[in-house]
């Protein structure tokens, strides 16, 4: 399990293949994950972080393999979240009087899931701790990044930044390193991280990358809790989260609809080719919800510059499926970004009012009072879809 990253600093952590579900069922990880627990071994011996619960005895006698557990001197936990402090009760049984460094929040969390009082040494940005052979950690928070006890951990004179769960990915690969994997995958895993995540916190993101970069620190690798370390050009994932952090848009239209008798789909689709007429270099995609990954279609709306959310009426209202994905969009807090509303009903018709109002509640510039077409849409009707799409692609 031990690999080495640089010089006397490894990683020890556990690639899971098999994850396909993390934060309950709240995020998909279509490429599994890993969790990245790094050690290192100057003339202090320190354990950065753990690994998740059901790996926690297998992580213990696996690092039991790599070193006497009595010659760890420091445990740094970087976040409290089970993800990465899972082993902790399995180790500490092992070692309990080592201390932890954290910040003052990880005490709150790590004490409330695991009801320890182990021996907790609080740190804040700026706080050091000598390892040995000149080198030291140096302690930056993180709050909010994504929970409020986050903090990074930089290691001097190997130029390594334990970033924790910033600049991650849900992405199991034994390759280790950035420039050993599929590029479009990484990407593609990174961005989705970042959508599903990190978006609420883009303005607080904005001035912790400031105060990094105000740091003046030489980044030669960036270590990551999940998915790959950045070695190649680390400074990369820098620039695409300050990118990000922007309210971040391209030139996208996405079209997000559930249906129950295809009324709905067929004007999805009409809407699309109405936008396509009226703006060629625009990319458009098109999603039927109940056949789509909610994750991946957040990564959508995060790189649209509007959004078209489509549901036929039901109840006198919108279908269950929609209604929670616009409520996921609302806690995701998505800036600068314009919305309208679509779909078809038999009787009431109520289905766009109510998007609207949900949709400019979750923080979207609603273009105009939306498309609602009753019964199946004829071919004039499918006209006046195509007619909406152009007014959409103009807006």
């Amino acid at each position: 399990m031990k690999k080495l990253i640089k010089n006397n600093v490894s990683w020890v952590g556990k690639v899971d293949w098999e994850l396909q579900q993390f934060h309950g069922n709240e995020f998909s990880t279509n490429h599994g994950s890993t969790y990245n627990s790094y050690l290192i071994q100057e003339e202090k011996t320190v354990l950065i972080d753990t690994v998740w619960m059901p790996y926690a005895k297998e992580f213990v006698e696996n690092l039991a393999q790599v070193i006497d557990l009595s010659e760890i001197d420091y445990i740094v936990a970087n976040h409290g979240e089970v993800d990465h402090s899972g082993a902790l009760p399995e180790l500490m049984e092992r070692i309990p009087d080592v201390p932890i460094y954290c910040s003052e929040n990880a005490v709150k969390s790590l004490k409330g899931q695991y009801h320890q009082d182990w021996n907790f040494q609080v740190v804040k940005t700026g706080d050091k701790l000598d390892v040995g052979n000149g080198k030291e950690l140096i302690f930056v928070e993180m709050r909010m990044l994504h929970w409020p006890d986050s903090m990074a951990s930089y290691l001097t004179g190997d130029n390594i930044l334990f970033s924790n769960d910033a600049f991650g990915q849900h992405y199991a690969t034994e390759k280790l390193f950035n420039n050993l994997v599929d590029q479009c995958d990484l990407y593609k895993e990174a961005m989705k991280y970042y959508a599903n995540i990190l978006t609420p916190f883009s303005a607080i993101l904005r001035k912790k990358l400031d105060e990094i970069i105000a740091f003046n620190l030489t980044i030669d690798l960036i270590a990551t809790s999940h998915g790959v370390i950045w070695n190649d050009n680390p400074i990369q994932i820098v620039e695409k989260y300050v990118q990000w952090a922007g309210d971040y848009q391209e030139n996208q239209i996405t079209i997000i609809y559930d249906t129950m008798w295809n009324g709905t789909k067929n004007l999805a689709e009409k809407i699309a080719e109405g936008i396509g007429l009226t703006d060629p270099d625009v990319v458009v995609k098109v999603f039927n919800l109940s056949k789509s990954d909610e994750n991946d279609l957040i990564t959508e709306v995060f790189k649209s510059k509007t959004v078209l959310i489509g549901s036929p009426t039901i109840g006198g209202s919108i279908l269950h499926s929609i209604a929670g994905f616009v409520h996921l969009m609302k806690e995701l807090k998505f800036k600068n970004k314009k919305a309208a509303a679509f779909g078809c009903y038999g009787w009431s018709g109520e289905s766009t009012k109510v998007l609207n109002e949900w949709l400019e509640g979750a923080g979207f510039e609603i273009i105009n009072e939306g498309l609602r077409n009753q019964w199946n849409p004829d071919d004039a009707q499918q006209v006046s879809a195509i007619d909406f799409g152009k007014e959409i692609a103009k807006a």
